[in-house]
Protein backbone atom coordinates (compact mmCIF):
# COMPACT_ATOMS: atom_id res chain seq x y z
CA UNK A 1 0.00 0.00 0.00
CA UNK A 2 1.25 3.34 -1.07
CA UNK A 3 0.81 7.07 0.66
CA UNK A 4 1.41 10.21 -0.41
CA UNK A 5 4.20 10.00 1.97
CA UNK A 6 5.75 7.48 0.36
CA UNK A 7 9.53 8.14 -1.03
CA UNK A 8 9.18 6.11 -3.68
CA UNK A 9 5.40 5.43 -4.55
CA UNK A 10 4.19 2.24 -6.38
CA UNK A 11 4.27 2.50 -9.97
CA UNK A 12 1.40 1.46 -11.47
CA UNK A 13 0.64 -2.45 -12.91
CA UNK A 14 0.11 -3.70 -15.82
CA UNK A 15 -3.98 -4.07 -15.09
CA UNK A 16 -3.74 -0.60 -14.17
CA UNK A 17 -1.87 0.81 -17.77
CA UNK A 18 -4.13 -1.16 -19.55
CA UNK A 19 -7.01 -0.07 -17.86
CA UNK A 20 -5.91 3.55 -18.59
CA UNK A 21 -5.51 3.52 -21.84
CA UNK A 22 -9.03 1.42 -22.17
CA UNK A 23 -10.73 4.53 -20.73
CA UNK A 24 -8.24 6.99 -23.09
CA UNK A 25 -9.19 4.69 -26.33
CA UNK A 26 -13.15 5.28 -25.34
CA UNK A 27 -12.59 8.85 -24.97
CA UNK A 28 -11.40 9.20 -28.02
CA UNK A 29 -13.54 6.56 -30.03
CA UNK A 30 -16.95 7.45 -28.24
CA UNK A 31 -17.40 10.43 -30.07
CA UNK A 32 -16.39 9.14 -33.67
CA UNK A 33 -18.43 5.96 -33.65
CA UNK A 34 -21.83 7.99 -31.54
CA UNK A 35 -21.37 10.46 -34.25
CA UNK A 36 -20.76 8.26 -37.26
CA UNK A 37 -23.71 5.73 -35.93
CA UNK A 38 -26.49 8.74 -35.65
CA UNK A 39 -25.61 10.06 -39.23
CA UNK A 40 -25.64 6.31 -40.74
CA UNK A 41 -28.93 6.00 -38.83
CA UNK A 42 -30.39 9.19 -40.12
CA UNK A 43 -29.34 8.10 -43.55
CA UNK A 44 -31.23 4.62 -43.21
CA UNK A 45 -34.26 6.55 -41.36
CA UNK A 46 -34.74 9.35 -44.43
CA UNK A 47 -34.00 6.45 -47.18
CA UNK A 48 -36.61 4.14 -45.69
CA UNK A 49 -39.24 7.46 -45.79
CA UNK A 50 -38.79 8.49 -49.37
CA UNK A 51 -37.51 5.55 -51.44
CA UNK A 52 -40.87 3.91 -50.85
CA UNK A 53 -42.38 7.10 -52.54
CA UNK A 54 -40.07 6.86 -55.43
CA UNK A 55 -41.83 4.84 -58.67
CA UNK A 56 -39.63 1.65 -59.40
CA UNK A 57 -38.83 3.03 -63.05
CA UNK A 58 -37.24 5.86 -61.59
CA UNK A 59 -35.01 4.10 -58.59
CA UNK A 60 -31.32 2.98 -59.73
CA UNK A 61 -32.03 -0.20 -57.38
CA UNK A 62 -33.81 -1.62 -59.67
CA UNK A 63 -31.59 -1.98 -62.44
CA UNK A 64 -28.23 -2.37 -60.81
CA UNK A 65 -30.01 -4.95 -57.83
CA UNK A 66 -27.94 -2.99 -55.54
CA UNK A 67 -28.97 -0.99 -52.09
CA UNK A 68 -27.45 2.30 -52.30
CA UNK A 69 -27.66 3.70 -48.69
CA UNK A 70 -27.84 7.70 -48.96
CA UNK A 71 -29.96 7.70 -52.36
CA UNK A 72 -32.97 8.79 -50.86
CA UNK A 73 -31.42 11.70 -48.68
CA UNK A 74 -29.95 12.92 -52.37
CA UNK A 75 -33.74 12.38 -53.73
CA UNK A 76 -34.94 14.16 -50.94
CA UNK A 77 -32.50 17.53 -51.39
CA UNK A 78 -33.17 17.40 -55.08
CA UNK A 79 -36.92 17.78 -54.15
CA UNK A 80 -36.43 19.86 -51.34
CA UNK A 81 -34.83 22.61 -53.58
CA UNK A 82 -36.89 21.96 -56.26
CA UNK A 83 -39.58 22.97 -53.90
CA UNK A 84 -38.22 25.87 -52.64
CA UNK A 85 -37.04 27.54 -55.95
CA UNK A 86 -40.39 27.06 -57.18
CA UNK A 87 -42.14 28.49 -53.69
CA UNK A 88 -39.56 31.37 -54.71
CA UNK A 89 -41.70 32.61 -57.96
CA UNK A 90 -45.08 33.77 -58.12
CA UNK A 91 -46.71 30.37 -59.26
CA UNK A 92 -45.03 29.11 -56.51
CA UNK A 93 -46.75 31.68 -53.50
CA UNK A 94 -50.06 31.97 -55.37
CA UNK A 95 -49.94 28.49 -55.02
CA UNK A 96 -49.09 28.12 -51.26
CA UNK A 97 -51.64 30.77 -50.32
CA UNK A 98 -54.35 29.22 -51.99
CA UNK A 99 -53.57 25.79 -50.30
CA UNK A 100 -53.36 27.40 -46.61
CA UNK A 101 -56.46 28.85 -47.59
CA UNK A 102 -57.97 25.62 -47.72
CA UNK A 103 -56.46 24.32 -44.71
CA UNK A 104 -57.07 27.24 -42.90
CA UNK A 105 -61.00 25.74 -43.54
CA UNK A 106 -60.32 22.52 -41.30
CA UNK A 107 -60.10 22.68 -37.75
CA UNK A 108 -58.39 20.06 -37.06
CA UNK A 109 -55.88 19.94 -39.71
CA UNK A 110 -55.59 24.15 -39.13
CA UNK A 111 -54.04 23.55 -35.75
CA UNK A 112 -51.97 21.01 -36.69
CA UNK A 113 -50.55 22.72 -39.52
CA UNK A 114 -49.97 26.23 -37.99
CA UNK A 115 -47.69 24.75 -34.99
CA UNK A 116 -45.69 22.75 -37.43
CA UNK A 117 -45.11 25.43 -40.15
CA UNK A 118 -44.57 27.96 -36.79
CA UNK A 119 -42.01 25.26 -35.42
CA UNK A 120 -40.45 25.31 -38.86
CA UNK A 121 -40.19 28.68 -39.59
CA UNK A 122 -37.68 29.24 -36.00
CA UNK A 123 -35.81 26.56 -36.86
CA UNK A 124 -34.99 26.74 -40.24
CA UNK A 125 -35.56 30.28 -41.51
CA UNK A 126 -32.55 32.53 -42.87
CA UNK A 127 -33.19 35.25 -40.73
CA UNK A 128 -32.46 37.54 -38.04
CA UNK A 129 -33.31 34.93 -35.30
CA UNK A 130 -29.72 34.46 -34.07
CA UNK A 131 -28.51 35.18 -30.64
CA UNK A 132 -26.61 37.96 -30.59
CA UNK A 133 -24.34 37.46 -27.35
CA UNK A 134 -24.15 35.11 -24.61
CA UNK A 135 -23.99 36.92 -20.74
CA UNK A 136 -24.20 36.51 -17.55
CA UNK A 137 -27.24 37.00 -15.40
CA UNK A 138 -28.31 35.94 -11.77
CA UNK A 139 -30.69 33.40 -12.02
CA UNK A 140 -32.73 31.76 -9.96
CA UNK A 141 -31.89 34.11 -7.54
CA UNK A 142 -29.53 37.18 -6.57
CA UNK A 143 -26.34 36.13 -5.97
CA UNK A 144 -26.29 32.79 -8.42
CA UNK A 145 -24.94 33.68 -12.04
CA UNK A 146 -25.87 31.55 -14.88
CA UNK A 147 -25.16 31.75 -18.65
CA UNK A 148 -27.81 33.21 -20.74
CA UNK A 149 -27.89 33.95 -24.84
CA UNK A 150 -29.02 37.18 -25.36
CA UNK A 151 -32.05 37.22 -27.98
CA UNK A 152 -33.38 40.90 -28.86
CA UNK A 153 -35.12 43.59 -26.98
CA UNK A 154 -38.40 43.14 -25.94
CA UNK A 155 -41.18 44.33 -27.41
CA UNK A 156 -44.82 44.33 -27.61
CA UNK A 157 -47.04 43.33 -24.52
CA UNK A 158 -44.90 42.05 -22.30
CA UNK A 159 -42.44 45.22 -22.57
CA UNK A 160 -45.44 47.56 -22.17
CA UNK A 161 -46.69 46.10 -18.78
CA UNK A 162 -43.60 45.34 -17.20
CA UNK A 163 -42.81 47.88 -14.47
CA UNK A 164 -39.76 48.73 -15.09
CA UNK A 165 -37.83 51.51 -15.43
CA UNK A 166 -35.84 51.01 -18.79
CA UNK A 167 -36.23 48.69 -21.40
CA UNK A 168 -36.03 44.65 -21.26
CA UNK A 169 -34.01 42.01 -22.85
CA UNK A 170 -35.21 39.10 -23.62
CA UNK A 171 -32.75 36.22 -22.50
CA UNK A 172 -32.61 32.55 -23.31
CA UNK A 173 -31.04 30.26 -20.09
CA UNK A 174 -30.36 26.63 -21.33
CA UNK A 175 -30.02 23.69 -19.09
CA UNK A 176 -27.52 21.17 -18.67
CA UNK A 177 -26.40 19.37 -20.82
CA UNK A 178 -28.89 19.92 -23.05
CA UNK A 179 -28.77 23.67 -24.31
CA UNK A 180 -31.85 23.27 -26.50
CA UNK A 181 -34.26 23.59 -23.92
CA UNK A 182 -34.44 25.96 -20.97
CA UNK A 183 -35.87 29.30 -19.52
CA UNK A 184 -37.05 32.44 -21.44
CA UNK A 185 -36.48 35.35 -19.28
CA UNK A 186 -36.83 39.06 -19.73
CA UNK A 187 -34.35 40.81 -17.78
CA UNK A 188 -34.01 44.91 -17.12
CA UNK A 189 -31.30 45.60 -19.46
CA UNK A 190 -28.53 47.09 -16.23
CA UNK A 191 -29.06 43.41 -14.81
CA UNK A 192 -27.26 41.63 -17.68
CA UNK A 193 -23.57 41.48 -18.07
CA UNK A 194 -22.37 40.68 -21.52
CA UNK A 195 -19.08 38.25 -22.01
CA UNK A 196 -16.04 37.96 -24.56
CA UNK A 197 -16.59 34.29 -25.36
CA UNK A 198 -18.58 33.65 -28.76
CA UNK A 199 -21.71 31.60 -28.44
CA UNK A 200 -20.13 28.46 -29.69
CA UNK A 201 -18.19 28.59 -26.48
CA UNK A 202 -20.64 29.62 -24.13
CA UNK A 203 -22.63 26.35 -25.56
CA UNK A 204 -19.72 23.46 -24.90
CA UNK A 205 -19.50 25.54 -21.25
CA UNK A 206 -23.27 24.58 -20.86
CA UNK A 207 -23.05 20.94 -22.30
CA UNK A 208 -19.85 19.71 -20.70
CA UNK A 209 -21.48 21.30 -16.81
CA UNK A 210 -18.67 23.35 -16.68
CA UNK A 211 -15.82 21.04 -17.68
CA UNK A 212 -15.05 22.78 -20.48
CA UNK A 213 -13.63 26.61 -20.94
CA UNK A 214 -13.35 28.36 -23.74
CA UNK A 215 -9.60 29.39 -23.08
CA UNK A 216 -8.17 25.71 -21.95
CA UNK A 217 -4.61 27.34 -21.23
CA UNK A 218 -6.28 30.16 -19.51
CA UNK A 219 -9.77 29.81 -18.29
CA UNK A 220 -9.80 33.84 -17.06
CA UNK A 221 -9.29 35.36 -20.41
CA UNK A 222 -11.45 34.99 -23.53
CA UNK A 223 -10.69 32.25 -25.98
CA UNK A 224 -8.45 33.78 -28.73
CA UNK A 225 -10.25 34.00 -32.33
CA UNK A 226 -8.55 31.55 -34.83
Amino acid sequence: MTTPFDPNPRKPGLFSSLRASFLTGLVVIAPVGMTIWLIWTLIGWVDGFVLPLVPDRFNPEEYIGINLRGLGVIIFLLFTIVVGWVAKGLIGRSLIRFAESLVERMPVIRSIYSGVKQIAETIFAQSERNFEKACLIQYPRKGIWAIGFISTETRGEVAMKAETMGPLISVFVPTTPNPTSGFLLFFPQEDIIELDMTIEDAAKLVISAGLVYPNAKDPTQPAKAA
